[in-house]
């Protein structure tokens, strides 16, 4: 159903699978779409009440009246996001339009795990998009925004999410699995992890900061020599 939904929709799913703890974005808006219909679109999803999201979430059980494990309290929760309500802390930073290949000279490609805003505080098998940077020493530019959601329909999860980002050099994220990671790396990704959320601007302008004097990783990526490797080049020479 991934051609299906539309953007804002997606949003909201996302949104809500979150207040519903444990339950997988994929497997929740394959089961909404499933009660509301397709396309899944805002009108569809603003028509959902507490009593759909309990079947939707019991299955085959509904009629048996089965424990689901959530609280009443985040059904009502789930059900408000699939509304769009209280949604406006999560709208998105506006992309830089103006942006083509190759007029940033010096630049590198930055992929940010994000659920919120242009915020870093997204897990690699779970945020809801990736937000992509051009960086270079001088400047940094949001250039797309792309939707994760529909790599959760993906046979591989994990290589799905990283062929959306196989095109930066470097993905920050809080998280990231072992068997992901791999993945990530595959793509010639190289992944780094910021524990806590902190707004993505801030994380881009510390790698600025660097992009000069990159360390050794960071040069590797780069493909350029590590300046602080310059003295031990000399030794060796001499």
């Amino acid at each position: 159903m991934t051609a299906s939904i539309t953007r804002e929709a997606a949003l909201r799913l996302g949104m809500a699978a979150r207040e519903l703890g444990g339950v997988g974005v994929a497997e929740f808006a394959r089961a909404v779409g499933e009660k509301v219909g397709l396309p899944v679109t805002e009108t569809r999803l603003a028509q959902v009440t507490v009593t759909d999201l309990r079947e939707i979430l019991a299955g085959s059980h509904a009629e048996e009246d089965c424990a689901l494990g959530v609280s009443p309290d985040a059904l009502k929760q789930a059900v408000r996001r699939l509304w769009g309500e209280e949604m406006a802390y999560s709208e998105l930073p506006p992309v830089n339009l103006r942006h083509t290949e190759g007029n940033l000279p010096g630049s590198i490609r930055v992929a940010c795990a994000s659920n919120t805003g242009e915020v870093l505080d997204g897990h690699f098998g779970s945020c809801e998009r990736f937000l992509i940077y051009q960086v270079a020493p001088s400047e940094a530019r949001l250039i797309a925004i792309r939707p994760a959601l529909e790599a959760d329909h993906a046979e591989d999860r994990n290589a799905a999410r990283a062929a959306l980002i196989a095109d930066c050099e470097v993905l920050f994220i809080q998280s990231i699995g072992g068997p992901a990671a791999a993945k990530v790396v595959r793509a010639s990704v190289h992944p780094v992890k910021v524990p806590r959320p902190e707004a993505a601007r801030a994380v881009i302008a510390r790698l600025q900061s660097v992009l000069n004097n990159p360390p050794p990783w960071l040069a590797k990526v780069m493909r350029v020599e590590a300046r602080s490797l310059h003295r031990f080049a000399a030794a060796a020479e001499s």
